[in-house]
């Protein structure tokens, strides 16, 4: 995902990025930072100004081309910035009338379109504000655990993986490193990996499950008091007929 932090001078642009940048584990492009250092043939006329959005627009896509999250904030003052930089997610700090940059403060025009805008509060409630709205992973919540093979995803997978994460918040879909073991299991881990993805993110389930690779595990042992409830859930006959071997087949043809 693609995040633009924006906002006037002094606003808390880069306080907020502090902050959010380790709890995405994301890569974060400073606008300031990056004048300094790489865009320093770059001055502040418009056309300038629209070059230094189009670049830090493709830095920004290649880290998410790579899978991770980007952040970068800048003041992106005019529309025409916006459109180029083309994020996924806006957050607008809307915090002060006035930054300490006489042209900047004329040039700045408020955006028509954005996800969030912070006015007022602490940074730390940006913060929890912001990741509540990206339903972002986290690793400490109650979390619901599916194992299997997935050879493939389907919908009777899916409706699990739901019914899941509306009965405890999150899913971790954990999946057996069994390709070849059988004619039964032709797929790989990136295969498999990227249907469930597909699936779950097309259903807007994104930031609720992470999709992780086991050994091929056979069995499960646990003692006493474990901590952890071991539950069947069941959905009804048409979603428990699904079979996948009839998917394969029908791959095949």
């Amino acid at each position: 995902m693609k995040i633009l932090i924006m906002g006037l001078p002094g606003s808390g642009k880069t306080t907020l990025a502090k902050l959010l940048v380790p709890k995405l584990n994301a890569v974060w492009h400073n606008a300031d930072d990056v004048r300094k250092t790489v865009h320093t043939d770059l001055g502040f006329e418009e056309k300038d100004r629209l070059e230094n959005a189009r670049r830090l627009s493709f830095w920004a896509d290649k880290v998410v081309e790579s899978g991770h999250y980007s952040v970068t904030d800048f003041i992106c003052p005019m529309p025409e910035m916006r459109k180029i930089f083309d994020a996924d997610f806006t957050i607008w700090i809307d915090r002060i009338k006035e930054g300490r940059y006489d042209d900047t403060n004329l040039l700045f025009t408020s955006p028509k379109k954005y996800d969030i805008r912070l006015i007022d509060g602490t940074p730390e409630r940006w913060l929890n504000f912001v990741l509540k709205k990206l339903n972002v992973w986290n690793n400490k919540a109650p979390t619901a655990q599916l194992l299997g093979r997935f050879q493939p995803f389907h919908d009777g997978h899916f409706a699990l993986a739901k019914n899941a994460i509306d009965r405890v918040g999150q899913v971790a879909i954990c999946v057996r490193d069994t390709e070849g073991t059988s004619d039964n299991d032709p797929f790989d881990f990136n295969t498999v990996k990227k249907a469930i993805e597909e699936r779950m993110n097309r259903e807007g389930y994104k930031g609720k499950y992470e999709v992780m690779f086991m050994p091929n595990i056979t069995n499960i042992h646990y003692g006493r008091d474990v901590g952890y409830k071991i539950e069947q859930i069941r959905l009804g006959k048409a979603i428990e007929s699904i079979s996948a071997t009839h998917i394969r087949n029908n791959m095949k043809r």
